[in-house]
């Protein structure tokens, strides 16, 4: 059963604070240890960016020829469009170097992310004997039998670290997805939803911005990003749904429901629920 506090059936609208890092118990103790910050997430972005080029991505930047453009990287992380193709950027930094090689990747006739798992088990340079950190930004969460395939991989190549930065959740009410996740979590994998840093980290190093641009990320309704981490947070803590979207064609906006029970107050932080700005107080906790 629905709260009587919540807000349902309301169509998308900006909130006024960005939800930090809520995937799971091991992004809360990184969380609760660094503490909460004074400064939003644009101010924090800002503080840790060089200021903006007037020249675009550098001539000479090796992977200039690899960037996106603008529109697509726009068209496919935006969390409140339900594109249906999947777009993956990714980083891979081998042992102590200080290198990272950046590439992007497609849905074919297999999901993106199994095209990344071949690709790199048959790259001649992939020494399964040196360690590997890997960053993936994706702009759908894997499916379930992608993160078993992630899983097995994983397996096979203990010295690989893989963390997982999402846009969205791909059908998150499915119950073999929601479970493929949370295994994934359980094995040793970092899932987290994309926030501002992570959106100015992809612009600047992934997308052929235009002149004068850098800094110029797209800045998404913090809402979406919350709603999405409050999810993830049920699926890793195995809870019930409690986000539920529709989509409304006639006007092309898409419209959400956040449903919550007994379960999600007992077991919820009350900072994670009211990051969503949907919960009206004053409240009793339980």
């Amino acid at each position: 059963m629905s709260h009587p506090l919540i807000k349902q059936g309301a169509v998308v609208t900006p909130a006024e604070t960005m939800l930090g890092q809520v995937a799971g118990q091991r992004q809360l103790a990184q969380y609760n240890s660094r503490g909460k910050s004074p400064d939003t997430p644009e101010e924090k972005v800002q503080t840790q960016s060089t200021m903006a080029s007037d020249r675009g991505p550098p001539a000479g930047d090796p992977t200039l020829r690899r960037r996106i453009e603008p529109w697509e990287f726009e068209f496919s992380f935006d969390p409140r469009k339900f594109c249906k193709e999947a777009c993956l950027l990714y980083e891979i930094q081998w042992g102590n170097s200080r290198d990272v090689w950046r590439h992007s990747g497609k849905n074919t006739t297999k999901h993106v992310e199994r095209n990344f798992i071949e690709k790199i088990a048959s790259e001649r340079y992939f020494c399964p004997s040196i360690s590997c950190s890997i960053f993936w930004y994706l702009s759908w969460s894997p499916c379930w039998e992608c993160s078993k395939a992630i899983r097995e991989f994983l397996n096979q190549h203990p010295n690989v670290t893989l963390v997982i930065y999402v846009a969205r959740l791909f059908q998150h009410m499915d119950p073999q997805n929601r479970q493929g996740l949370k295994d994934l979590f359980h094995s040793g994998v970092t899932i987290q939803v994309m926030r501002a840093p992570e959106y100015d980290h992809c612009w600047r190093n992934f997308v052929n911005y235009p002149r004068g641009k850098e800094a110029h990320w797209p800045r998404y309704p913090p809402l979406w990003i919350n709603l999405y981490a409050l999810e993830l947070y049920c699926i890793i803590s195995g809870l019930p749904p409690c986000l539920q979207i529709s989509r409304r064609y006639q006007n092309q906006l898409i419209e959400f429901r956040l449903i919550l029970q007994n379960c999600h107050y007992q077991m919820i932080p009350p900072y994670i629920l009211l990051a969503t700005g949907m919960i009206q107080l004053p409240m009793t906790w339980r």
